[in-house]
């Protein structure tokens, strides 16, 4: 049992917090964008005011002055006043756009906003835990500082400037260059100093690897727990959170693992229990609502870390009869063999990639399900206006929500045993002998 949590843990902490991270940031509110609105109407009044009195000045003047001075004012004067005149119609109504554009709810948004991983966990309302960034830049070093130093919301960057003169920003969306090419991506942090930009290594503790670590930290303490319970009482009736987890454990290995490998199946028990719990219980943490939407299953860093490691088992346990039906298999014609050992290669590759494509896509398809109904009260609701449609639709999205949250506790077992199931799997035909007749 104590080998139980040792395979997986150390490898994926360490693998996934290297993967970067997408934060979206939060909208503005409309009291902002008011503000804002009132303060450009009131610039552009006093704007004309001084305008119509330098108008005033410039026609004494002309009426005073000499030819060409008169020129040169009524010159002065038509392009004063077609400037004012410009810039208060098109600041005005570039404003009153842009408000009318945030006021409306943007669905898609919403939905990647709570899925995607991000630099601090959102609870509800304005309130956020943030969480810690660590950076390596070439020429600076480690550097580590809270996410809550970021400053700026909406939907532009945010930014951080550092006593040491190094200026961090947060991109809300692609940067892309002048031929088109990706410079950085959405979420992540770039550095520059004196106008340079700088390296940058991303090691940050993201809200995906905080749930992460959070879930090991939780199996290290049960399966700890119970490894000692089992020292201390051997042969007696198991109790407490052992009684409840031994029937999952002799699930996995009496139908999933000795069935699908056969005698060597004790060998790779210890990774199968670990992927099983590791899987189910993030998912369980997916579906507690308002302690900031972990999606940890759902994001493909982790996933990656999971299938690659299943690959890596695979292949390097893998004995001469199993290579041998990749690499040329018996009893094929040669001409087909050219054909099926492309084939056959291609299958090594592609196994982790289904489990990993698999997973990401379960898990992130249930939470858009119900972040997608949830949405249908502000749609038709229409930002507070039609009030009955929008309790109407309520009503009917909390029903679908609640039947969802119960599909997806199946989901959440489910998907955790297909994975094992699977790696078992391929654990079994890279062990499996040659029968003999």
């Amino acid at each position: 049992m104590n080998r139980l949590i040792l395979p997986l843990f150390a490898l994926v902490a360490l693998v996934v917090s290297s993967i970067g991270a997408e934060v979206v940031a939060q909208d503005h509110g409309h009291t902002e964008h008011a503000d804002h609105i009132e303060g450009a109407e009131h610039d552009h009044t006093d704007h004309n005011e001084a305008a119509e009195q330098d108008h005033s000045g410039h026609a004494d003047e002309v009426a005073g002055g000499d030819q060409d001075h008169s020129d040169h004012a009524g010159h002065e004067h038509v392009e004063q006043t077609d400037h004012t005149e410009h810039d208060h119609a098109d600041h005005a109504d570039h404003d009153h756009t842009d408000h009318a554009e945030h006021a409306d709810f943007k669905a898609g948004e919403f939905i990647i906003h709570h899925i995607a991983d991000a630099h601090d966990i959102h609870l509800f309302g304005e309130v956020h835990i943030p969480l810690p960034v660590i950076l390596y830049i070439e020429g600076h070093g480690l550097k580590v500082f809270m996410s809550s130093a970021l400053e700026g919301h909406g939907h532009g960057d945010r930014h951080y400037q550092s006593t040491e003169g190094v200026h961090y920003t947060m991109h809300a969306e692609d940067v892309l260059g002048d031929s088109g090419e990706a410079i950085a991506a959405a979420g992540s942090i770039s550095a520059n100093a004196d106008g340079q930009e700088l390296s940058v290594w991303d090691v940050s503790i993201t809200k995906s690897v905080f749930g992460m670590l959070l879930i090991l930290s939780i199996m290290i303490w049960v399966f700890g727990s119970i490894a000692s319970q089992y020292k201390k009482n051997p042969g007696s009736a198991p109790k407490g959170m052992a009684n409840a987890l031994e029937p999952l454990i002799l699930f996995i290995r009496d139908e999933i693992a000795k069935p699908s490998i056969g005698a060597k199946a004790d060998k790779f028990m210890p990774f199968l229990l670990t992927s099983f719990f590791f899987i189910f219980f993030c998912n369980l943490l997916g579906l507690v609502p308002f302690i900031g939407g972990f999606n940890i299953t759902g994001t493909i860093g982790v996933t990656v870390v999971l299938a690659t490691l299943v690959f890596l088992l695979t292949n390097l346990n893998g004995n001469k009869h199993y290579w041998g039906h990749i690499m040329w298999p018996p009893g094929v014609p040669l001409p087909v063999k050219f054909i099926l050992v492309p084939i056959e290669v291609f299958g090594i590759i592609m196994k982790p990639a289904v489990l990993m494509i698999r997973l990401t896509a379960n898990i992130s398809a249930g939470h858009i399900i119900i972040l997608a109904f949830s949405s249908l009260i502000f749609i038709f609701g229409n930002g507070g206006e039609s009030i009955g449609a929008g309790a109407g639709m309520g009503v009917f999205s909390t029903l679908f929500m609640i039947f969802m949250y119960a599909l997806e506790l199946l989901v959440a077992f489910l998907q955790a045993f297909v994975f094992t199931l699977l790696a078992a799997i391929y654990f079994g035909d890279a062990t499996h002998e040659p029968a003999h007749h």
